[in-house]
């Protein structure tokens, strides 16, 4: 959608009547910290209603999505003012904002990331409390186990109502141009083929697989590349349902699935597989990641990565606090800075090659797992326990990401890493 330009006097259609003398003087400071967003949105804009009945418009200067948001209470700004992004979703689920669609807005926001700065994140106290509460969360040996299940062990029947039948939790590649009618399950079979393409695989070599998730990609690596597996999980939940979706081939000896760390990797092997497992690994971890998949390599072995990144000019402020995945999702995650990434891949003795970037498809995928959620909500499919206030949080957690796809400030790639011979 193409922003319009500002209609700035539209406030004196809107009907709303006028407030008194001592609303506007309590409405002002908001106001003047509208106008600090206003200056800096360079694409889209934002149609807001406030508390005090006016209406603005935010931005309108060049193209992008156009946001609409009402502003029920004033602490909603001041929330985002004090914790960011973290304060901005605990408005929401206090109710002190609301909006037909928040996508656009969260693509917005990532849109004009770079002439925002630190207008929408943690400052202050806030900020040093966030950071001290993400680093307790480090994803040491001993902290790694319990960060995966608050995240993972949620439960398998939680994750079956909504993800595909392929029960893959990662970006879908879908055929270009993307198509509403091409089936989620078909991409994301289509984004283990082309990882497991990369590896080059011969039949009866082992391929290591470092984040298993619920079994697919060892089931097809070693039904339809020929491979020996063995996959590595932290959660509980997801090996009992890769253990079954394997039960073939691993009685037949072909795959494993074991709930071991990364870093307890000793043994080498022809290729290593990884899809979106370096999230959780967190900035201190990236070289033990990268010298474990080294180490873990015969000469002339392969490894294939899918991964997501931040923009390396938003990832100092990002990384300086914690944001609202960080907090309320995903404890311990952090996206990567791909340079920094790269030159410590680079390091460890890996050569970086045919980088593929595909965050749109991301962002469908995340579309697609909203609607299969809603439906299931809807229709009270989800098991016993999640409550409203579990559901809106992530429905918000999933507009939330796919506004961050959507405004090209984060990406989904794959790349391949190669051990020299």
């Amino acid at each position: 959608m193409t922003a319009h330009p500002p209609d700035r006097g539209r406030q004196f259609r809107s009907g709303q009547p006028a407030k008194g003398l001592w609303s506007a003087i309590a409405a002002a400071p908001f106001h003047r910290m509208l106008d600090r967003i206003d200056a800096r949105l360079e694409m889209g804009a934002i149609e807001a209603w406030l508390p005090d009945g006016s209406y603005r418009i935010l931005g309108g200067r060049g193209a992008g999505p156009v946001a609409e948001v009402e502003i029920r209470n004033w602490r909603a700004l001041v929330r985002l003012a004090r914790s960011g992004s973290v304060g901005w979703y605990e408005g929401w689920a206090a109710h002190d904002w609301t909006s037909p669609d928040p996508v656009p807005l969260f693509d917005l926001f990532m849109r004009n990331g770079r002439t925002l700065g630190k207008t929408a994140r943690a400052r202050g106290l806030s900020r040093l409390a966030k950071r001290i509460g993400h680093w307790l969360r480090d994803n040491s040996p001993r902290r790694a186990r319990r960060n995966i299940a608050f995240h993972y062990d949620l439960g398998n029947a939680f994750y079956a109502e909504w993800l595909d039948e392929t029960m893959t939790y990662s970006s879908a590649l879908f055929q270009e141009p993307i198509r509403p009618d091409e089936e989620l399950a078909y991409a994301q079979l289509n984004k283990v083929r082309a990882l497991l393409d990369r590896l080059e695989l011969k039949p009866d070599q082992h391929l290591l697989e470092i984040g298993c998730g619920w079994g697919t990609l060892a089931d097809i690596a070693a039904d339809e590349y020929g491979a020996n597996v063995t996959a590595l999980t932290l959660s509980q939940e997801q090996q009992a349902h890769a253990l079954e979706l394997n039960r073939c081939n691993a009685a037949a000896g072909r795959v494993r699935i074991e709930l071991r760390d990364y870093r307890d990797v000793a043994e080498q092997y022809d290729a290593v597989a990884s899809v979106e497992m370096v999230e959780a690994v967190g900035q201190r971890w990236w070289p033990t990641y990268l010298q474990t998949i080294a180490r873990a390599l015969k000469a002339g072995g392969r490894a294939a990565i899918q991964y997501i990144a931040i923009d390396d000019d938003l990832f100092e402020a990002y990384a300086a606090s914690a944001d609202f995945i960080q907090t309320y999702i995903f404890p311990g995650g952090m996206l990567i800075s791909e340079s920094r990434f790269r030159r410590e891949a680079e390091k460890a003795g890996l050569e970086w090659a045919d980088q593929r970037n595909f965050g749109l498809h991301y962002a469908e995928t995340l579309k697609r797992w909203r609607e299969r959620f809603d439906e299931a909500a809807a229709q009270g499919r989800l098991p016993a326990g999640f409550d409203q206030r579990f559901i809106e949080l992530w429905r918000y957690y999933l507009m939330y990401c796919e506004g961050g796809f959507r405004g090209s400030g984060i990406w989904v790639a794959q790349v391949t890493l190669t051990k020299p011979a």
